[in-house]
């Protein structure tokens, strides 16, 4: 009885600690730049790659890009919500994609579940002179 106990005490703790070390980070996904090559024919562009990693629960800020960058999200794994502009907000599976073009604005990403992560690998085309893929709204 006290073995059940402690191991509930301790499980109890893992998870106040794994609650508190995610809203430490505010939830925020995890965002890894994983390609950046030159266009060999398109002198002064670049195809960029994020790879964007959401915990359960996890978001982004609304956000927009730099306005040379055309943008393609393919979801690798659980499901992504998202909004652009004024449009609908919608729920993106495992396989499935949607563009982002020059100026628009994200304003809803997040993992579309509460119970298990996600990811999106988001491919731009945007002038190779640009640092910033991403400015979070004010």
């Amino acid at each position: 009885m006290f073995r059940k106990i402690i191991s509930a005490t301790a499980f109890a703790v893992a998870l106040a600690a794994g609650a508190q070390a995610f809203a430490a980070s505010g939830g925020k996904a995890k965002v890894t730049l994983v390609y950046d090559h030159e266009l060999p024919n398109v002198p002064g562009k670049s195809i960029k790659a994020v790879l964007v990693e959401y915990k359960p629960g996890g978001t982004s800020p609304g956000h927009t890009h730099p306005k040379s960058a055309f943008i393609y999200a393919t979801v690798l794994e659980g499901s992504i919500k998202s909004q652009v502009n004024d449009g609908p907000v919608k729920i993106y599976k495992a396989g499935e994609s949607f563009p982002e073009f020059p100026g628009d604005h994200h304003s809803v990403s997040a993992n579309g579940s509460k119970t298990a992560p996600a990811k999106l690998l988001a491919v731009f085309v945007v002038n190779s002179d640009e640092t910033e893929l991403t400015t979070d709204d004010k």
